[in-house]
This record gives structure tokens, C-alpha cells and sequence, in this order.
């Protein structure tokens, strides 16, 4: 499981209003038939339209300042393992997307009119996307670049000599991009993956705006505050503040295995992305550790996340610190890359 969570970009990307990110959403229904279209839904709401969507958002905003972000997004990408668990994966995910957003809520170290903070009180809407494209800075697209270049350049070649701009084997140079196509690293269904190619399988995964402010339009929540569950003195009376990511990202996982009666296993669990940036030795020792089967699953999960296994040692006697330090790029950049751990 991957989840993220991140505030509206001002004079970035997006405008102050949600439209342009609503409207980055609704990118998958272009060219489908209406039976076919995927629609919003919130805590209690299905096939909400886009345009209320924008106008709920937008005129949740009282009191915010021009710099501060109407809006979160979250995204929810579970992972290959995760989604074989689903029977359904539009339902399963929004019944998931209803119960961590219970989960977020309670993560607010936060009171309204002196109680709790509860999901009726977070203004959210959410979608699910079923494809996903390479991008630039994916290591298939990355790797493939080389290729992709010199194959740009004998196509131009061939055009200008076809046109008698350029003396060429245009034989030759179309023999050359055989061999190249047939060399370059990533495949995908017998083609080189390029920038903008849909993934294979199943690319489940849900997108959620949330109101920065609550409900009520009265009180600002904030996911991205500095401050975890702690209190404060202000004004001579003691005030609860701060939002835990931490409990979030760990309720959310626990949520899904529960929900799904999933087996986690521990190289895909938060706790061992937790060990890995705090503890790099106990992460490797505990990952060691496993029973064989767990062991065997958590190297073919790392191994598809870019993690070198062919220098993982076989005993804790090997774990040498300079194996590990090795090993620690790796599952760094796999982590970062968003392949696993939250």
C-alpha cells in the first residue's frame, strides 16, 4: 500500500480553485460510453457530478488566506498483492475509501464544540482510476531513453532521405531500428515501453479531495500540519492541535487487512519502512529473520521493487555493514518510487 498525502499546489499546477485538479480527474472518462463512466462519491453519496464537486470545494474556503490550501489530495495505490484480494475492485476500493476516511478523521487531534473530530465532519470526495501510465521519470521510460533517442533520430533520417535532404541506407537504417526495438531493456506485450503507454494489470487505485475546512466551513483541518497529537496553552486555555500521520498511515493498513483478511507480509508492511529509516540494521536482521515462505515472499516483493537481491546475504553472520549500506540504496529508492511502504 501506498498512500500519499498532499496539499493543493498554488501557482503551480493547479489554480486556488479545484476545478483544473477535478478536472485532471476526470481524465479516464474521456471516450467513454456513459454506462462506462467512473463518478465521484463521498461518506454517504455515489455518482456525484464533477461540477459539484468544484462548487462544494470551492465554497468550503471562509477565512482561509490566499497563500493557505483549499484543499488535500490523497491517493491510495495498492499494491499488486493487495488488489488480488479484491472481489470487486470498484466496490471493494470505495467501501476501503469510506473506512480509512474514518480513519483520517480520527487521526485529528482535534475537538468540535468539545468533541472528537468524526468523518461527518470532513467535507471529502473521492474517485477510482483503473489505469495508470508510465511517466518520464519511471525506470522503464528512463532506461529505454537511450534507445528511444537513437530510434528518433534514424526515423528523422529516413524521412529526409526519403525526401533527398540526406544521402542513406534507408535499408540499412530501418534494420538498425529492428535491432535497437529488439534491445532496449523494457518490454511491455512485445512493445518498448514509452512515456504515456497504459500499464498492464490491474492499475486500481482512488484519488480523494479533502476540504481543508470542516463541514461546517467554521474550522481548519489540516493534514499537513507541523504539529502531531499534542496541547497547547492559547489564551489562557489548554487547546488540542496537530494531525498524526503516523497513526493514520498504520490505521489505514490495518484497516485493508482487516477489511480484506489480508496476510501482510513484512517488507510491504509500514512498520518495516518505519525500521528501514530509523534502523536499517534491525530492518535487515528482522527481514532475515523470517520464516522461510515469508522470507522467500519479501525477496520476490523487493526484488520487483528495483532492490539488487542478489547480494542480500543468507545468514545475519553476512549482514555486514557495508552490505547493508548497499542494500539501504536500493530499498531507498524503491520506497521513494513509491513501490512499497506508505
Amino acid at each position: 500500500m501506498y498512500i500519499t498525502i498532499t496539499a493543493q499546489k498554488l501557482g503551480g499546477d493547479y489554480s486556488q480553485s479545484s476545478a483544473d485538479f477535478v478536472e485532471y480527474l476526470e481524465k479516464e472518462n474521456q471516450g467513454l460510453e456513459q454506462e462506462e463512466i467512473g463518478h465521484f462519491f463521498n461518506h454517504y453519496g455515489n455518482e456525484i457530478k464533477a461540477k459539484e464537486v468544484v462548487r462544494e470545494i470551492d465554497g468550503n474556503t471562509a477565512k482561509l488566506k490566499k497563500k493557505e490550501p483549499k484543499f488535500y489530495s490523497i491517493t491510495v495505490n495498492p499494491s499488486k498483492y493487495e488488489l488480488k484480494k479484491l472481489q470487486n475492485s470498484s466496490e471493494d476500493l470505495k467501501r476501503y475509501t469510506r473506512a480509512i476516511m474514518n480513519d483520517y478523521a480520527a487521526s485529528f487531534n482535534r475537538e468540535i464544540n468539545g468533541k472528537p473530530i468524526t468523518v461527518d465532519a470532513i467535507k471529502y470526495f473521492a474517485k477510482i482510476e483503473h489505469q495508470r501510465t508510465f511517466k518520464g521519470t519511471d525506470k522503464q521510460v528512463r532506461e529505454n531513453q537511450p534507445y528511444a533517442s537513437k530510434i528518433l533520430q534514424l526515423k528523422t533520417d529516413i524521412r529526409k532521405t526519403e525526401q533527398g535532404r540526406l544521402d542513406g541506407n534507408i535499408k540499412k537504417m530501418k534494420s538498425e531500428i529492428a535491432k535497437l526495438e529488439a534491445e532496449a531493456p523494457h518490454r511491455q506485450n512485445g512493445r518498448r515501453i514509452v512515456q504515456g503507454m497504459k500499464k498492464a494489470g490491474n492499475q486500481s487505485h482512488v484519488h480523494i479531495i479533502v476540504s481543508r475546512k470542516d463541514a461546517s466551513n467554521s474550522v481548519s483541518l489540516s493534514p499537513g500540519s507541523k504539529h502531531k497529537a499534542s496541547e497547547v496553552r492559547m489564551h489562557g486555555k489548554i487547546v488540542k492541535r496537530g494531525f498524526d500521520r503516523d497513526a493514520f498511515f498504520t490505521k489505514a493498513e490495518s484497516t485493508f487487512d482487516k477489511t480484506f483478511g489480508y496476510k501482510r507480509n513484512y517488507a510491504e508492511s509500514y512498520r518495516s519502512k518505519k525500521d528501514f529509516i530509523k534502523n536499517p540494521n534491525l530492518y535487515f536482521t528482522t527481514l532475515l529473520g523470517l520464516p522461510a515462505s515469508e522470507k522467500a515472499l519479501a525477496f520476490k516483493i523487493l526484488a520487483k521493487s528495483g532492490v539488487p537481491m542478489a547480494s542480500i546475504p543468507t545468514n545475519q553472520v553476512q549482514l555486514a555493514l557495508k552490505t547493508i549500506r548497499y542494500l539501504k540504496r536500493g530499498v531507498d529508492i524503491a520506497i521513494k518510487s513509491g513501490s512499497i511502504g506508505i
